[in-house]
C-alpha cells in the first residue's frame, strides 16, 4: 500500500496521527506541526496494522475471540476437537482435580527443572505402550511437539513438507533453518524425487496422518518405504488420528503396520481424541535423548500441568476400556459425510472424524456457519490463511457421543445451507 502524505497538526488535532502512515513534511526547514527547525512527524508503528486489519475484513478475513459457555450457549457441538466426547467426562474431571489437589495448579517449572512429576512419567509410559513407540516425551502442547521434533530433526538438512501439512509443522520447518521442499498434497513420486535430488547429509518427511481440514489420510506405507530408501525420518502428526484410526484408536501408523519402527516418529496432541491439553513425542530413544538434549521448544517450556497429564492417563484408561469409541466417532463421520453428499454438496470421505464441506469464498463460509447457528448448531469456518484462497469451508467434527436427534438437526442445518448455496 502506498504511504499517503498527511499534513496535521498535532497540537491541535491528536486523532488525525490514527490516519495514514504519516511521515511530517518539512517546509522551509520547518516541520509541519512542529516548533523546531528540522523536526519531523514520527511515523505511527501502528498504521500498518490498522491498514492490514481493515483488508482483512474487506475480504471477510476478520476474526473474533467469542467466548462460550460450558454447555456451548446452547447448541450442539460440531466445531471442537472432542472426537470421542471425554473433555466433560467425570472421570476425566475427577483425575484433573485430584492431580490438583495433590500437585497444586502447576507443574512450576520446564521440564528440565521442576516441571517433571511422577504423573508426566506415567503418561509417558503409557502413551508409548499404547502407540507401539520405543520412548515418548510430554510437551504443554502438541503445537510445540511439532515446533521441537521438525526444527530439532530438521536442523541443517532437508525436510519435505507436504502442501496440505498443518501450520505448527510448517512453522516448524522455518524455524529449523533447513532447506524446505514443499510437496503436492499426498504426492509420494514428489517426496522420491525430492529426497533422491538432496545434497544435505540427512533429510526429514513430515507429513500429517489426517489432514486436519481434508480429512483424508496421508499414504503411510509409501512415504515409509521412500523414506528407508533414501536414509531419511519419517515424522507423522498424529493430532487427529490418535483415539479414532485403527482399531483400538492407536492412531495410522499403527494401523499401518509402522508402530516402532527407528526410522518413524510420531507427534501427538492430547487436546483432541484425549479430551485434555498437552503433546507428546513418540519416537527411537536417539529421537528423544536429542530433543531432552537440543529441543529449544522442549528445554525453555514449562511443563504440562500436572491436572491435564491426569486427564491424559485417565483417557487412555478409557480408550483401552471402550475399544468401540474410535469406531462410533467414525462412523458418525461417514453418517455426516452421507448427509453432506445427498444434499448435493461437496463431499469426501473422511478417514477420521474430520469431515469438511467446501463452499469457496470466506462469506459462503461465514454465511454457512451463520445458518448453522440458526439450527442450533455450532460448526467450524475455516477461511485463509487457514485454507488457501477459493477452498473456505465448513469443518465439521463428528463425536463418538452424538445421538440419532443431533444427527437430524445437522441434516436440518446441511439442507438449509444447500438451499442457500443454490440461491446465490
Amino acid at each position: 500500500m502506498e504511504h499517503t502524505e498527511v499534513l496535521v497538526h498535532p497540537v491541535e488535532r491528536p486523532m488525525d496521527m490514527v490516519a495514514g502512515n504519516v511521515v511530517g513534511r518539512v517546509v522551509d526547514g520547518v516541520a509541519d506541526g512542529a516548533g523546531h527547525p528540522g523536526e519531523t512527524t514520527p511515523p505511527d508503528p501502528l498504521t500498518r496494522l490498522r491498514a492490514a486489519a481493515e483488508a482483512r475484513r474487506a475480504a471477510g478475513l476478520g476474526r473474533a475471540l467469542r467466548p462460550r459457555t460450558p454447555d456451548h450457549d446452547g447448541q450442539l457441538d460440531l466445531a471442537s476437537n472432542d472426537y470421542l466426547g471425554l473433555s466433560r467426562d467425570e472421570r476425566l474431571v475427577e483425575a484433573a482435580v485430584r492431580a490438583a489437589r495433590a500437585w497444586g495448579t502447576g507443574s512450576t517449572g520446564s521440564r528440565l527443572v521442576t516441571g517433571t512429576t511422577t504423573l508426566h512419567a506415567d503418561l509417558e509410559d503409557r502413551l508409548r505402550g499404547f502407540t507401539g513407540a520405543a520412548r515418548a516425551l510430554v510437551f504443554s502442547s502438541g503445537y510445540l511437539a511439532n515446533l521441537a521434533a521438525v526444527a530439532t530433526l530438521g536442523a541443517g538438512g532437508l525436510v519435505v513438507s507436504d502442501a496440505g501439512n498443518h501450520a505448527s509443522l510448517i512453522d516448524g520447518c522455518r524455524l529449523s533453518r533447513a532447506r524446505v521442499a514443499v510437496t503436492p498434497h499426498k504426492d509420494v513420486d514428489a517426496v522420491d524425487k525430492a529426497l533422491a535430488g538432496r545434497a544435505e547429509e540427512h533429510a526429514l518427511v513430515v507429513t500429517d496422518a489426517v489432514f486436519s481440514v481434508e480429512g483424508d489420510l496421508a499414504p503411510l506405507r509409501e512415504l515409509h518405504e521412500v523414506a528407508v530408501r533414501h536414509g531419511a525420518l519419517l515424522l507423522v502428526d498424529e493430532a487427529h488420528s490418535l483415539g479414532v484410526v485403527g482399531e483400538r484408536g492407536q492412531g495410522a501408523v499403527h494401523a499401518a503396520g509402522l508402530a516402532g519402527h527407528p526410522s518413524v516418529v510420531i507427534t501427538v496432541t492430547l487436546s483432541k481424541a484425549l479430551g485434555s491439553q498437552g503433546g507428546a513425542v513418540l519416537a527411537a530413544p536417539e529421537v528423544v535423548d536429542t530433543l531432552v538434549d537440543a529441543g529449544r521448544a522442549f528445554i525453555f517450556d514449562t511443563g504440562l500441568a500436572p491436572s491435564s497429564a491426569a486427564a491424559a492417563l485417565a483417557a487412555l484408561d478409557i480408550v483401552s476400556d471402550h475399544p468401540d469409541l474410535p469406531g462410533q466417532a467414525r462412523r458418525h463421520a461417514s453418517l455426516l459425510a452421507r448427509a453432506v453428499e445427498d444434499r448435493g454438496l461437496p463431499a469426501t470421505t473422511p478417514a477420521a472424524a474430520v469431515v469438511p464441506v467446501v463452499l469457496g469464498p470466506p462469506e459462503a463460509a461465514l454465511g454457512a456457519a451463520a445458518v448453522f447457528a440458526e439450527h442450533g448448531v455450532r460448526a467450524g469456518c475455516f477461511r485463509p490463511p487457514s485454507v488457501p484462497p477459493g477452498l473456505s469451508c465448513l469443518r465439521l467434527t463428528a463425536r463418538a457421543n452424538l445421538g440419532s436427534d443431533d444427527l437430524a438437526v445437522i441434516g436440518r442445518a446441511l439442507t438449509a445451507v444447500a438451499e442457500m448455496k443454490v440461491n446465490v
